[in-house]
């Protein structure tokens, strides 16, 4: 991918984080890795994203529930049990940053308690802090959600929150923000780019499930049905085993794929989502996928693969995109939800769009002094 015609660094990122996770210290460490290897640029969709390099990104505040973690040091949180990512860049500086005790509400799932702590929540009993002042003091410009799955009033409460201060919010969770018309038409009128939601993996189960379902289609090749199930041994795994909190990520993960089909499937013909939690996975997430389909003259066609990753570092590669592209949205005075972005990085965007198609817009606007209607924000 290109390098979005900028070839120096415009300066600092300021980011908050509510969520304090797998995912999050994924992203932490890769911006660690990436500024002490400015020279490496595998595993970046762009070094160079519209005047930004991963080494810009300044986390500036910090939010979770985990009594390991609330009070801490941020460079001593991301470290805190029940995280348990594959180590990238374990010496991390001094941030200057607490992790803040933010508001529980719907964000630590009952059935939580029932499982040995060093795998799951342990909710702090401090107060919660005033999170919109404190994203003020900390002069943050975006928030990126990783709050878990199924955290319904909590996201509306920190987007709510974004609103409140004029913060930018990426919304990496299966809770619908910027696909939803109140909440999107909320940051347009506020004038506050808005990316989300549920973010892709940079190389993940949905993605490659969508680019087969899209080949097939592109090929003559029609599927009759197809799966995608899902294993792994992290905090967001467990968390998923209460099957109410599944809802909006199973519509989520399944509209992803369906999208890339003409005539979408019947709901007993797919089957898509988070299958179980198997503890000794950790953070590797293991992916079953089957598509049954017909070809040339009604034949039959199978096909299976395995894909074995580690899930945070994965979610991490696309989120370094996301950070950069909000901020190269902000700098043009963009509203609203940001369309191609979200359709490249997000599963579940207001607008679906091929990858292909996706990435070329996304490229074309950072190439642009000024978008076109369609590159722009969502109106």
């Amino acid at each position: 991918m290109s390098n979005g015609g900028y070839s120096m660094s415009k300066g600092n990122i300021r980011v908050a984080i509510c969520g304090v996770g797998n995912c999050a210290s994924a992203l932490i460490q890769g911006i660690e890795y990436y500024r002490h290897n400015p020279s490496i640029q595998e595993g970046l969709m762009h070094n160079n994203l519209g005047g930004y390099l991963p080494k810009d990104i300044q986390i500036v505040a910090a939010f979770d529930i985990d009594n390991r973690k609330v009070g801490r040091p941020l460079e001593e949180a991301v470290f805190a049990p029940p995280n348990s990512i594959y180590p990238i860049w374990t010496s991390l500086p001094n941030y200057g940053v607490e992790v803040q005790m933010g508001p529980v509400l719907d964000g630590c799932a009952p059935h939580m308690k029932d499982f040995p702590p060093d795998r799951t929540f342990l909710p702090s009993d401090k107060k919660p802090v005033d999170v919109e002042k404190v994203m003020k003091e900390s002069e943050a410009e975006i928030l990126i959600n990783y709050l878990p799955v199924g955290s319904a009033d909590a996201v509306r409460y920190y987007a709510q929150c974004c609103l409140n201060s004029g913060i930018s919010l990426i919304n990496c969770m299966p809770e619908f923000i910027a696909s939803n018309a109140e909440w999107a038409e909320k940051f347009r009128q506020q004038g506050i780019p808005l990316i989300g939601d549920d973010i892709k993996s940079q190389v993940g189960a949905t993605i490659i499930h969508r680019v087969l379902a899209h080949l097939f289609e592109e090929r003559g090749v029609r599927i009759k049905r197809t799966y995608q199930l899902n294993t792994g041994g992290n905090t967001d795994f467990l968390n998923m085993l209460e099957r109410s909190r599944l809802i909006n990520k199973k519509i989520s993960k399944t509209e992803a794929v369906q999208s890339q089909l003409s005539q979408p499937l019947s709901e007993e013909n797919i089957h898509i989502g988070p299958s179980d939690y198997v503890p000794w996975q950790g953070d590797n997430k293991v992916c079953f996928l089957r598509i049954e389909a017909t070809n040339f003259c009604g034949v039959p066609l199978e096909l299976e693969a395995r894909l074995s990753v580690q899930d945070s570092p994965n979610s991490a590669g696309v989120a370094i995109d996301a950070i950069r592209y909000c901020r190269v949205a902000r700098d043009r005075g963009e509203a609203g939800v940001m369309l191609p972005v979200s359709a490249y990085l997000m599963k579940h965007p207001p607008v679906q769009m091929e990858e292909g198609e996706a990435r070329r817009e996304m490229e074309a606007y950072l190439t642009r002094k000024v978008g076109s209607s369609r590159l722009k924000a969502q109106s």
